[in-house]
């Protein structure tokens, strides 16, 4: 990988992004909330395969980048970036879709639940695409999450906000190139607080700071949010919400959309032919 000084890094700053306001405003707290589940967090590794350097795109407080390879972050958020524990990787602000990195600098890309926040998709993926030889990101599919049942019955506002801004799995899968799409299971007891995390632990929803977490509600009408909160906790106090969705309390996981999209850039399948 080309060397990357921490000067380069503390004095290249990002653009005053959207994105970067929502979490300066909504990232207080947030690894608390959003604590990176370590089923997940293998599954991404096993996806880089035998990548050294890794580049992680919108990379927040540092969830799922693997400590055992060379990784350079890139997240706007000041609040976001601030978060980052003691021993994290190196991390510049910056934007996705305009990275100070040579072709193919990283032997691969991350990008974990992100790809729904950049301004100009089709400018991050090309850029996703240059830095890195493979790639590995993480989306959901509002297809499945718009039927999750606390977005269907509870604030179905969620789907509408979601949908105005969540990229569909053929738009990203067209600008990305040939890949793999692979399920990720989202257990009952998964430590990452996103909204549909709490799938069999209703009450999580009534807490504000749980809320607070997850950009879903944030970009939501908040009048939507509460009233759908208040509805919640009126069906919890009845016993209403566990008779309704009672074969819920047996389940293990349920797919709750996301998906895990693995490939090789096609800037390094060009190399290689070029080379053969």
């Amino acid at each position: 990988m080309s060397p990357v000084t921490h000067t380069v890094l503390d004095s290249l700053s990002a653009a005053n992004s959207g994105t970067a306001a929502v979490y300066d405003r909504i990232g207080v707290g947030y690894s608390t909330v959003r604590r990176p589940d370590p089923r997940w967090a293998a599954l991404i590794r096993e996806s880089l395969g035998d990548a050294r350097t890794v580049l992680n795109l919108g990379a927040g407080s540092g969830a799922y980048e693997p400590e055992s390879l060379q990784v350079i972050a890139v997240e706007p958020s000041r609040e976001m970036r601030a978060q980052r524990g003691a021993g994290s990787a190196p991390c510049m602000a910056g934007r996705a879709e305009n990275l100070p990195f040579d072709d193919r600098t990283f032997d691969a890309a991350m990008a974990v639940l992100t790809v729904h926040h950049w301004s100009d998709l089709e400018a991050g993926i090309a850029e996703l695409l240059r830095v890195a030889d493979r790639f590995a990101v993480v989306t959901y599919d509002m297809d499945v999450q718009s039927d999750y049942w606390f977005t269907r019955d509870y604030v179905p506002e969620i789907a509408d906000a979601e949908r105005s801004r969540v990229p569909s799995l053929e738009r990203l899968t067209t600008l990305l190139g040939p890949c793999e799409v692979v399920e990720l299971p989202v257990w009952h007891d998964f430590t990452d607080g996103f909204m549909t995390a709490f799938w069999r632990r209703p009450e999580a929803y009534l807490e504000p700071a749980v809320r607070r977490a997850c950009s879903a509600f944030a970009l939501t009408d908040p009048a939507a949010v509460e009233r759908g909160v208040a509805r919640l906790r009126a069906d919890l106090d009845s016993g209403a919400w566990h008779r309704r969705y009672a074969d819920l309390l047996e389940r293990d996981h349920i797919d709750a959309g996301f998906r895990l999209l693995t490939g090789t850039s096609r800037y390094a399948a060009a190399g290689a032919e070029a080379e053969s």
